[in-house]
């Protein structure tokens, strides 16, 4: 440490000498005594102090000393905060480009090391140490000379990032390099893959937003409710969303999700069609990657919306493509269970509706969303007629036609162009196998509508695309959720269809084609058809018996009006008297409170001025005797100073 106090620009070059001897600790040490003095700090200008503190930031990269960095960072913020911004952006930006250098530099250095270290010995490429280092760590050479090299430099540039963000998190003059340095963190991640420093910095920049959210009376702070700051939240939010993508860290893209809508919420302003894009997009993403197809159609519905609405230059083909993603992605949502009520039973949190209703909020639905509800929005949207025309015919025979027989074939025409289309750009591909589940659902509940019972080759014949483990598969989830009722006879190796008649497992209509009902859900509603038919029946035999009945009832309404209405007349009379009584009494207790109020409020105010009156006079006493008692002591001074004088003469 220096032992006393040297003037910035003395330091300097006192440090720069150390520098030039090999000593850099001892420069560091002269410079962070310059910043330590609070004399020196506000004394000189921006001039004088920066390149100390390029110097300073230089020394704490080589020497890999982050924390007093920080320590520095956090001085020339209070110096220069609200004097010259520039002069600290130029100073953060600086000492992260140093930082970023030294980190590629040590990646270039390992790499090199490995290459230098495999050329070493051509005839004995896999040495006697190599061998045993990959069977006792499981890692290469790569791994071990960045462990060794880069790591160190990676968790220097990484505390740098943290340092700065912390640095300027409330100030509202740095607002924009904030959110620069985050985006450079996030690009850090990414070069670097660092999953967990990812989820560090989001939960980091999650704390900030929550920290500006609260009311702050510093005149630097951050404030949300301007438009720039929401603004620069929202690019960050949604960098955020793509760097999460691109690592395949889903939890933290659903986090940024959340995130991005409460800005979103939060904001005065209409975010711009292309970020609501980019959002409905991104969504769509996340929900097709957690294997929810009902909200993934429900985001691509909404982008097509959108994307319909405000693009007015929008080819022919662009609305062909789009509309067909959002037909093959609706129809390929599975086929709602009968009883949903039963899931309750084996949740272990929160129910489904609630977390439905927690994703429907994610894309501005009042309620979540069925594949009813859906199939149901794009006929309005007249979808189907603007897909290709094999995606139209696909939507025609799951959802309208009825024929079981040929249902798997012609699905596979459609799957088979699916299948045909480069990979580099097939959009259509993840589809497949829910669509042939979906296929394969419709198929066995026609089935059941036109044979009671089947051949389990059959089926399996019609089933083209299905083997007989994943159709058993299919039909065991059917009866466990109470969607149909299927026996299987292994023995006779078929499968029979809806043979007790004392359950049903609808109580509405099911959804897609149908041709009947079921044994099951035809005989409960027997008895309701039965009491039609009688009802019916009656009304032919009778024609006037209604007309006659209301005539008599009407009679006998008139007759007892008649007979009480002098009773119920009084009655009312007498209540009205009861009520105004009541009121009166009432009244005459208020005014009574309020006149005992009023002799209670004067009676303590004569007692007051009683006793301010009382007080008065004992002062005026106490002043009165004070006074006399002063005059005689000013008698008696004044008598001593003529007696004593006589007394000397």
């Amino acid at each position: 440490m220096a032992r006393y106090t040297q003037r910035p620009e003395n330091a300097l070059k006192r440090a720069n000498e150390f520098i030039e001897v090999g000593k850099p600790l001892r420069a560091l040490d002269t410079l962070q005594e310059v910043f330590r003095n609070k004399r020196w700090n506000y004394a000189y200008s921006e001039t004088i102090i920066e390149p100390l503190m390029f110097k300073y930031l230089y020394l704490c990269v080589e020497l890999k000393k982050s924390h007093i960095a920080k320590e520095g960072l956090f001085q020339y913020r209070n110096m220069f905060q609200l004097v010259n911004v520039n002069s600290l952006e130029n100073v953060i930006r600086g000492y992260l480009r140093m930082a970023e250098e030294h980190t590629e530099a040590a990646q270039a250095q390992s790499s090199a090391a490995v290459a230098v270290l495999e050329l070493d010995d051509l005839d004995n490429i896999a040495t006697p140490e190599s061998i045993l280092m990959s069977a006792v760590c499981g890692e290469d050479a790569q791994d071990r000379s960045d462990r060794t090299i880069l790591l160190p430099w990676v968790k220097f540039l990484w505390e740098s990032y943290c340092q700065c963000l912390e640095l300027l998190r409330v100030n509202t003059h740095c607002e924009a390099l904030y959110h620069d340095i985050a985006r450079m963190a996030f690009q850090f991640c990414l070069k670097y893959n660092r999953k967990s420093e990812f989820r560090r910095l989001c939960d980091k920049l999650r704390k900030h937003l929550e920290d500006i959210c609260k009311s702050t009376t510093q005149t630097t702070g951050v404030s949300i409710t301007k438009l720039e700051t929401q603004q620069l939240c929202l690019d960050t939010r949604l960098y955020q969303l793509d760097s999460a993508i691109q690592m395949e860290l889903w939890q933290e893209a659903y986090k940024a999700i959340e995130d991005i809508h409460g800005l979103m919420a939060l904001s005065k302003k209409t975010p711009v069609p292309k970020t609501m894009a980019n959002y409905y997009q991104k969504l769509a993403m996340v929900f097709s990657k957690a294997g929810n197809q009902l909200f993934h159609a429900a985001a691509l519905l909404k982008l097509f919306q959108l994307t319909r609405e405000l693009k007015k230059n929008l080819t022919k083909d662009d609305m062909q493509r789009m509309a067909s993603h959002v037909l093959i992605a609706t129809v390929s949502i599975p086929l709602p269970s009968a009883h949903p009520e039963f899931d309750r039973f084996i949740e272990a949190d929160k129910s489904p509706l609630e977390k439905a209703q927690k994703l429907a909020v994610l894309l501005g639905l009042q309620q979540p969303p069925t594949r009813a509800s859906l199939i149901k929005e794009v006929v309005r949207l007249n979808v189907p007629q603007l897909a290709s025309e094999e995606f139209r015919n696909l939507y025609n025979w799951l959802e309208v036609d009825f024929n079981p027989l040929n249902l798997c074939k012609r699905v596979q025409t459609v799957i088979d162009v699916i299948e045909s289309a480069p990979p580099e750009n097939n959009l259509l591909a993840p589809y497949i196998k829910s669509l042939k589940d979906v296929t394969i659902m419709r198929l066995i509940r026609e089935i059941s509508q036109v044979y009671q019972s089947i051949e389990f080759s059959r089926l399996l014949q019609l089933a083209s695309f299905c083997n007989i483990f994943e159709l058993e598969k299919l039909l065991v989830e059917s009866v466990r959720h109470n969607d149909m009722q299927i026996r299987i006879d292994h023995q006779k190796k078929c499968i029979y269809f809806g043979t007790d008649l004392t359950e049903s497992q609808r109580e509405d209509h099911p959804d897609g084609p149908t041709l009947q009902s079921m044994p099951s859900e035809q005989i409960r509603s027997q008895l309701v058809n039965m009491a039609t038919v009688l009802n019916r029946a009656v009304s032919v035999v009778y024609p006037n018996r209604e007309k006659d009945q209301r005539a008599k009832l009407r009679a006998q309404m008139v007759y007892h009006y008649h007979e009480i209405k002098d009773r119920e007349h009084q009655r009312i009379l007498q209540r009205q008297k009861i009520i105004e009584d009541r009121k009166e009494f009432i009244e005459k207790q208020n005014n009574a409170r309020e006149e005992e109020e009023a002799r209670r409020l004067e009676e303590e105010s004569r007692k007051a001025k009683l006793a301010e009156q009382k007080r008065l006079e004992q002062e005026n006493e106490e002043r009165e005797r004070k006074r006399h008692q002063n005059e005689i002591e000013a008698i008696m001074v004044k008598s001593l100073k003529y007696t004593i004088p006589r007394f000397r003469g």
